[in-house]
């Protein structure tokens, strides 16, 4: 099984079983109203930026849901191709219309009921988004497919070391990169997060990884790889998108590890009770054309770990809004110590999913974690 993926029910009987009985339990449990109150705040984030968002919150509640309203329909028809806005415009005045009674001399005349008409125009044009939300479903359903079929299929297995990772993006393909490749004396270890979430950062992630599986073993010097790749994603990156990049190296049989951080958050390494953050020492990858990487070592000594995450796991929120957080991210991984690669990850990732609960995630998620084998 990949990383990142359940796999789903064996048999299409079974699927229907589980699905009937949760459509049948999600009422009873309050999911359903859960459900459609994280579809409604999601909305509220998406139509109405960050800015717009906390001037509401200091508004009062009249006011506020008559600014939020305009707003919110002003962004709709803003994100509607020029047909499909005249259209709702025109289902908008149909609708206010209603029925609208005609009359001539005499008893003669006749009524039409706008509101009607108004309700099939809404309709046409919501088939018509639909229609582009399944053939891009489709297309991004393949992406996936692609995505998936790029991720190591198992751990590695590094003499004196275990290791483990996990991806979850927050959409359909995400952005971020976990991946392996073998280096003289050893593995690299890699974790890479594209600026950006969708398809966009999902194909320079894709770029990124072919790039450092192709020149990561010819480049003993960490320095000279983060600057090769930098200079890579600067000629041939998009404009505002880049990439961070923490890639560790660890040795057969030593507990040494050498390690390039390239504007990623900080690695953590876990000690007894205490943890030391390997923070970046230069900047994320593509973002400048001429930028110096410097390479950094540590030594893990036996049931010492390494935490390496991308900042989905920080920025995991619960339904209130709380983060995850550097600090709380801290007391986990400090309890790690000991443990074996494949039992800490889960472990931490356990962690974050009780923090979220119920709510999404907003960004991708990504966690490698090696273990330094006790000695025999």
């Amino acid at each position: 099984m990949r990383r990142g993926e359940k796999r789903g029910p064996a048999r299409g009987s079974g699927a229907g079983r589980a699905l009937g009985g949760a459509a049948k339990k999600d009422p009873r449990e309050g999911r359903l109203g859960e459900g459609l109150g994280e579809d409604l705040r999601e909305l509220y984030r998406f139509y109405l930026p960050e800015e717009l968002r906390e001037r509401l919150a200091r508004m009062g509640r009249l006011r506020r849901w008559a600014v939020a309203g305009w707003h919110l329909m002003r962004s709709l028809l803003q994100r509607l191709s020029p047909g499909r806005r005249l259209a709702l415009v025109l289902a908008l005045a149909a609708t206010l219309l209603g029925a609208v009674q005609f009359r001539y001399a005499g008893d003669f005349g006749f009524s039409v009921d706008f509101g009607f008409w108004g309700f099939l125009i809404v309709l046409v044009v919501l088939m018509l988004e639909l229609k582009d939300k399944l053939l891009a479903r489709d297309e991004i359903a393949v992406a996936r497919q692609v995505q998936l079929a790029l991720l190591p299929h198992e751990h590695p297995r590094v003499a004196g070391w275990s290791v483990w990772s996990v991806t979850r993006p927050a959409n359909d393909v995400g952005g971020d990169l976990v991946d392996y490749v073998e280096v003289p004396g050893g593995m690299a270890l890699v974790l890479g997060d594209v600026a950006g979430k969708g398809l966009g950062a999902a194909l320079l992630a894709a770029k990124l990884q072919a790039t450092v599986r192709a020149i990561a073993a010819e480049n003993p010097s960490l320095a000279e790889l983060g600057r090769r790749l930098n200079a890579v994603l600067h000629r041939d990156g998009i404009e505002n998108r880049y990439a961070t990049l923490f890639l560790a190296e660890i040795s057969a049989g030593s507990g040494g590890v050498r390690f390039l951080n390239a504007g990623h958050n900080p690695a953590i390494v876990v000690r007894g009770a205490a943890h030391e953050a390997l923070g970046a020492s230069a900047p994320p990858l593509g973002m400048f054309g001429e930028a110096s990487y410097g390479e950094g070592a540590v030594d893990l000594g036996p049931g010492d770990l390494l935490v390496a995450y991308s900042d989905g796991l920080t920025e995991a929120t619960d339904a209130e809004g709380v983060e995850f957080g550097e600090a709380r991210l801290a007391r986990a991984a400090a309890s790690l110590h000991g443990l074996a690669a494949g039992e800490a990850g889960p472990r931490l990732l356990r962690e974050v999913e009780t923090h979220v609960g119920a709510g999404r995630l907003r960004d991708d998620l990504s966690i490698v974690v090696a273990s330094r084998r006790p000695d025999r």
